[in-house]
């Protein structure tokens, strides 16, 4: 019987996480069994720094954003020797299952204890960028989504007052997810991802149109990275072909931090939760995940072996359908 667990957060912090955390460990202790959380990732892992859990510890934290157990990527975690020392310390303390909050690369990490040591273990999608396999959404996702929108309205007033055109860049170097969500929700003139290059004559003839019609705002979003040309190149090449007036506004880091919408706190909860009760039956290798509104259970394995589709083209092409 399932008597102590481990819960990390890895990778980039998204909003969110201390929900997970906190529906995890209140969960725990309906069953009886005591939490530790390790202190910045893998790296509190492999050097054997963490704390007790309990529900007076993870009390006021359903609304911060961040992660109050800390998180950062270990190379050192990459070493099987490391590993195996990380292991048998868990179990020193009793810890017998882990719960890993974070993307892709966090569960390739599980995974390798399960595989390698017999390590019960769980995965939590923890993710701003929404590109893990299995899940519709991710903890994060819809609060990196709303700090966006809510920054393109605030530009919007000035792109209004002054005729500028802006160029808004969003976090997502190899997804464009949230660029593509923020774009039709903030009614964008346009988007530039890594999934589907933009045609810029079909841009720029679609801002030209837009003037001629005597609309002064004109906001583009663009992912940030090279693949779609970063924020400056494009703003650039489209300002020049236009000859008008243009700023960038970067939105970088704000997009992970804030306070979690209700959305990413229902998520993370019901995820959290439902992570516990499968461990406490006896299950292991794999992540709590939504689909059609519903949490589900799906396979690490699975999760690991695919890559998540570009069904986020349709809202690329939907976003050139419906600017104006």
């Amino acid at each position: 019987m399932l008597q102590r667990i481990g819960i990390l957060t890895s990778g980039g912090d998204a909003p969110g996480m201390n929900a997970a955390i906190r529906a995890c460990v209140r969960t725990a202790t309906e069953y009886g069994v005591t939490s530790v959380g390790y202190l910045d990732g893998f790296s509190g892992l492999v050097e054997n720094r963490y704390i007790e859990l309990d529900d007076r510890t993870v009390g006021n934290q359903i609304q911060r954003g961040g992660t109050f157990l800390g998180t950062s990527r270990s190379k050192a975690f990459l070493d099987p020797d490391v590993r195996a020392k990380a292991v048998q310390q868990m179990r020193d303390i009793g810890v017998e299952a882990l719960i890993v909050v974070g993307g892709d690369g966090s569960f390739r990490g599980a995974r390798a204890l399960e595989v390698e040591h017999g390590l019960a273990v769980a995965g939590l999608p923890g993710t701003i960028d929404n590109d893990v396999y299995g899940t519709d959404e991710t903890i994060g996702f819809d609060t990196a989504v709303n700090s966006a929108v809510q920054a393109v309205d605030k530009v919007r007033d000035t792109s209004e007052s002054t005729g500028m055109m802006f160029f808004v860049e969003v976090m997502g170097r190899t997804s464009g997810a949230i660029a593509v969500h923020t774009a039709v929700a903030a009614g964008a003139a346009g988007v530039l991802v890594p999934e589907e290059q933009e045609d810029f004559d079909r841009l720029v003839e679609r801002l030209r149109s837009s003037m001629a019609r005597g609309k002064r705002s004109h906001i583009i979003i663009v992912a940030e990275g090279e693949d779609a040309g970063g924020a400056f190149g494009a703003a650039e090449r489209v300002g020049s072909l236009l000859d008008n007036e243009y700023r960038v506004v970067i939105l970088g880091h704000t997009q992970r931090g804030g306070s979690p919408t209700m959305r990413d706190r229902i998520i993370a909860s019901q995820s959290g939760a439902l992570a516990i009760d499968a461990l406490a039956a006896g299950r292991s290798g794999f992540m709590i995940g939504m689909q059609r509104g519903q949490p589900v259970e799906i396979d690490l394995s699975e999760v690991l072996s695919h890559s998540r589709p570009t069904s986020r083209i349709d809202f690329v092409r939907l976003a050139g359908r419906i600017a104006g």
